[in-house]
């Protein structure tokens, strides 16, 4: 999501590919988890086999660090802010590109539900309503905007910092923040910590916790680790694979068979700003970075900058596959071919919106 104009760095169009796929996985994996009306990811889960508990756990738990990846790669590319830029001018540049395509996709995936029964006029006008507030029911992966618009907000703000920042400053930061992400396990075992209370939700790490960290780890890669590329390879390697596991354990030794699960529990392990999370983010990050071309290949190019349209329209995409391939193949299969499928699907409609005049303010 960084500026069309900016000089293109080619592992990061990379960075970008994968993680739009990466998201799509996800949330096809989220097909089985629905309890009752068969809503995916709701608040409880419940599956039925076996493969299919499996399959959720190994693919969803490997794609975990798409979330984290976006923000590394806006905060690569966007922090600090340039030295001479205005705050104003910062944020009329950064909203213009992703709030009126995510104003417009709020109000579609509103309302184009009612053309196939997908939902109720009463539902309709209360999505409508609460845009201001909110994401619709039907377009839950759009909470990924608000973050990301926060980082946004904050930029300008720790910009100054990050100019004149050494390098150990910033692994006190960096520290700091690792601690905050044991934070959910630390709930689990002992409850509040740290200053919490029924009355009191800010901990004394608060200010150190979400995303904000992301940003700051993206910074330190960018200007303060002068690595090998062996060296890049053999930590990102050890990182990607020591997160992916956990990631993937924390969720398939949880989950049993049969029984209905809280979602937030059993996915305690998959929240985007825990240790595991951020140790398979760090090393796939170092992995990409590793990349030497100068120019990536038109096709990874042309994806990296229609990635954003993409992900924005293919939720609407993946029901129309999985109605299609769930009923004809076990999950270890139809997971993987509902990702492909929606992603070449909302690749070329992307493209195709993209010759529109005016489509920037539809597909960013």
């Amino acid at each position: 999501m960084s500026d069309s104009r900016q000089e293109r760095i080619a592992w990061l169009d990379y960075v970008r590919v994968a993680a739009c796929f990466m998201v799509i996985v996800v949330h096809a994996s989220e097909q089985y988890y629905g309890v009752g009306d068969g809503a995916m990811g709701g608040p409880q889960l419940m599956f039925t086999t076996e493969a299919a508990r499996w399959s959720v756990s190994i693919y969803d738990g490997l794609c975990r660090i798409a979330v984290p990846l976006f923000m590394m790669v806006s905060a690569y590319l966007l922090a600090p802010m340039p030295e001479g830029q205005t705050m104003g001018r910062f944020y009329k540049r950064r909203f213009r590109r992703v709030v009126p395509p995510m104003v417009c996709w709020l109000v579609l995936y509103s309302v184009l539900p009612l053309l196939w029964g997908g939902t109720t006029r009463e539902a309709a006008l209360h999505d409508l309503t609460h845009i201001p507030l909110n994401f619709p029911e039907m377009a839950g992966h759009l909470w990924f905007l608000y973050p990301l618009l926060g980082l946004y907000l904050f930029i300008p703000f720790i910009s100054p910092w990050l100019r004149q920042a050494s390098a150990k400053e910033e692994r006190v930061f960096i520290g700091l923040f690792m601690v905050s992400t044991c934070i959910p396990f630390l709930h689990r075992l002992w409850g509040d910590v740290w200053g919490e209370y029924f009355w009191n939700h800010y901990h004394m790490l608060y200010n150190f916790c979400g995303y904000l960290g992301y940003l700051v780890l993206a910074h330190y890669v960018r200007f303060h680790i002068h690595w090998s590329r062996r060296r890049r390879l053999t930590v990102g390697s050890v990182c990607l694979a020591v997160g992916s596991v956990v990631t993937v354990l924390s969720f398939g030794l949880q989950a049993t068979t049969g029984v209905t699960h809280s979602t937030p529990e059993v996915e305690l392990g998959w929240a985007f700003c825990t240790l595991n999370c951020v140790c398979a983010t760090f090393g796939a990050f170092l992995l990409f970075s590793c990349i030497r071309q100068t120019k990536a290949p038109k096709l990874i190019t042309e994806t990296a900058k229609l990635s954003f349209g993409m992900y924005l329209m293919h939720i609407f995409w993946l029901g129309l596959w999985a109605s299609v391939l769930t009923p004809l193949m076990e999950p270890y299969y139809s997971i993987p071919a509902m990702a492909v499928a929606t992603f070449l699907s909302s690749l070329i409609a992307t493209k195709l919106i993209s010759l529109i005049p005016g489509s920037k303010w539809l597909i960013g």
